[in-house]
């Protein structure tokens, strides 16, 4: 959110993304994941289940600064600090003055936790205050558009980050976030994901015999996130542009991406784990028919093609008084999956379901740890043991492949992976003030052209 957010010549200078990336490092990065992806050249049968911690090692004290104070960022700071012993927050950051004062009065009532006055920092360029105030990590939970900065600044001060999904907006961003990871991984820094059915037991195990052949070749994926209408804020007296559209985040392309990016982005998660390779086009469709607010879709559909020609198909919407259903299908040669724990067979009969115990059961070996504090858990863990993990690849490329689906649901074209990745697509103001925001009205997108902001 500083200024040098806005000089975006920087980063595609720096990325010199024509040179940085062939189309053989391209392939790579489409195949090569984060920790549990399989791919075509992976042999079946070999996968086991990770160990996952019930609690994190104790070890040195760990000091974490949050930077976006709403609701998602005061949950992600109380699930850091209950991952394990001796972790403190001790810095936090947001643009509005009321969010920073919420979550600190949270914080108190919750964990018994205070932030010191000169550990409350406002503005755009709060996240460089939070990050120079003598952290070891970072909680990123801003609106998403933000996060490639934010990542980029992190890793260039050698701080340890949990950045939640998605990781950008935009092609630029996604690439940006790239780099960044890459030279977190040189620095031997921890990157986690908030995209957490990767650490959430159920999905894991599910996950781990499909990869191990259980119902054969994977051969396509069906997926759905239909639910009701979205949460909104109406515009105020007295807010400017800026305000309305940073309040009203989640309404806003530039802000949140859409809902296909910001949320969906969980179930594509899932299928590209499973699937372990990038589509090469993308065919989408979407409209808009009861939203308020904001330049966004009410809902997708997505078909998704691959380079050895299967297809798997992805539908999202948020409209209230409908049918809601939230499944991940894996269709194998020999059968089918739900990922959050059930294989078929051909027939539909179920042939293993996820031993999930009852909460008085004494054998709680398959307990499901609650996956938005198991994520904590992970990256304290790798911190003092010295064993570093970055999942930030395999969140770009989910975040890539939804944003591959919106531009192509936006603009009525198909839209391909090599498309995608070399776009210049930016979204969002030039610079970061309150005050008019112009070129962003609040429309949704009209068929032939996604918007490009500049």
């Amino acid at each position: 959110m500083g200024n040098e957010n806005h000089n975006r010549k920087l980063h595609e200078n720096e990325l010199t993304r024509r040179k940085f990336i062939s189309r053989s490092a391209l392939a790579a990065i489409g195949t090569v994941a984060a920790a549990g992806i399989v791919t075509s050249c992976q042999p079946k049968g070999k996968e086991k289940l990770p160990i996952l911690l019930d609690e994190a090692p104790d070890g040195k004290l760990l000091k974490a600064g949050l930077i976006g104070c709403g609701g998602r960022g005061t949950g992600a700071a109380i699930n850091f600090l209950d991952a394990g012993p001796n972790l403190q927050i001790t810095a936090l950051g947001d643009v509005f003055q009321d969010k920073l004062d919420q979550c600190r009065e949270q914080l108190k009532a919750k964990k018994g936790v205070e932030i010191p006055d000169d550990k409350c920092f406002i503005g755009f360029d709060c996240y460089e205050k939070v990050i120079d105030s003598g952290v070891d990590v970072v909680l990123l939970t801003t609106p998403p558009h933000f996060r490639p900065a934010h990542v980029e600044a992190a890793v260039n001060a050698g701080k340890h980050i949990f950045m939640e999904k998605p990781c950008a907006v935009d092609p630029v961003g996604a690439r940006r976030v790239l780099v960044a990871a890459e030279r977190a991984k040189e620095k031997g820094l921890c990157i986690v994901s908030g995209t957490i059915r990767r650490s959430q037991k159920d999905f894991m195990e599910t996950r781990r015999r499909v990869a191990n052949g259980e119902i054969g070749d994977i051969v396509s994926a069906h997926i759905i996130r239909n639910g009701g209408s979205l949460w909104f804020i109406r515009r105020q007296p007295g807010w400017s542009d800026m305000e309305y559209m940073l309040r009203n985040w989640a309404n806003f392309t530039w802000l949140s991406g859409d809902h296909i990016v910001e949320q969906f982005i969980h179930e594509i998660d899932v299928m590209n784990w499973h699937v372990g390779m990038n589509p090469v086009k993308a065919i989408g469709w979407g409209g808009r028919q009861r939203r308020v607010t904001g330049d966004q879709y009410d809902f997708f559909s997505i078909e998704y093609i691959y380079e050895n020609g299967m297809h798997t198909h992805c539908a999202a919407r948020q409209i209230s008084g409908c049918s809601n259903l939230t499944k991940q299908f894996i269709v194998g040669t020999r059968g089918f999956a739900d990922a959050r724990g059930t294989l078929y067979n051909l027939k539909g009969e179920e042939i293993w379901k996820y031993p999930k115990p009852e909460e008085d059961d004494p054998d709680q070996t398959w307990a499901v740890k609650d996956p938005f504090i198991q994520e904590h858990i992970n990256l304290v863990a790798a911190i003092r043991s010295g064993n570093t993990i970055n999942d930030a690849e395999a969140q770009v490329n989910s975040t890539l492949i939804t944003i591959m689906g919106r531009m192509s649901a936006y603009t009525g074209r198909d839209v391909t992976w090599d498309e995608v990745f070399n776009s210049d697509l930016y979204l969002g103001p030039a610079t970061y003030e309150f005050g008019p925001v112009p070129g962003i009205p609040e429309v949704p997108p009209v068929i032939g052209a996604e918007p490009k902001l500049t």
